[in-house]
This record gives C-alpha cells, sequence and structure tokens, in this order.
C-alpha cells in the first residue's frame, strides 16, 4: 500500500531531480522513492564471515600447549645470548 506525501523543492532543484529521474529512466516520485529507500536500508554484511575460517594450515603446531616454548623461542630469536668467556685460571 502507498501512502501519498507532498513535499516543497525550490525550482533549480526540482528540475535537477527530474532531469536525473529522466536520465535513469524513472519518474521523479520512483527516484525520490529509491533515494529515500536506500537512505534508511540497513546495511547489508559484506560476506559471510565463516569464510575467514580455515584459510590457513599451521602445520600441527599447538599454540595452545606449546605457548611458553614458542615465546622463549621468539625471545632468544630476538635476544641472542653473548658467548661466555672462558675464565682464566690463575
Amino acid at each position: 500500500m502507498m501512502a501519498r506525501t507532498q513535499i516543497t523543492l525550490d525550482t533549480e532543484m526540482q528540475k535537477r531531480a527530474r532531469q536525473r529521474a529522466s536520465d535513469l529512466g524513472f519518474s521523479l516520485a520512483e527516484y525520490v522513492r529509491r533515494l529515500i529507500e536506500r537512505d534508511i536500508e540497513q546495511p547489508k554484511p559484506n560476506g559471510d564471515i565463516s569464510m575467514i575460517f580455515d584459510l590457513f594450515d599451521s602445520g600441527g603446531s599447538n599454540i595452545a600447549r606449546d605457548k611458553d616454548k614458542m615465546i622463549g623461542e621468539a625471545w632468544d630469536a630476538l635476544n641472542p645470548r653473548k658467548p661466555r668467556r672462558k675464565r682464566r685460571r690463575p
């Protein structure tokens, strides 16, 4: 069911809106309806979130189990130890 609505446009805006509607092959009323519909509709999700799962293979790693070891290895890689000098005995 449609409801009738009256709007007021200045002459130049009405002229430009009619021209734009005509260029698109619509009536002025249809053009306005489509503009309003586009403005008030809820944004649609861009995609299915499940698409981001199972994209990579962990190679068998288990972070929950091996996190301490992995953090230690990363630390050692970023902070290499200097070799200790051997002490001379007198």
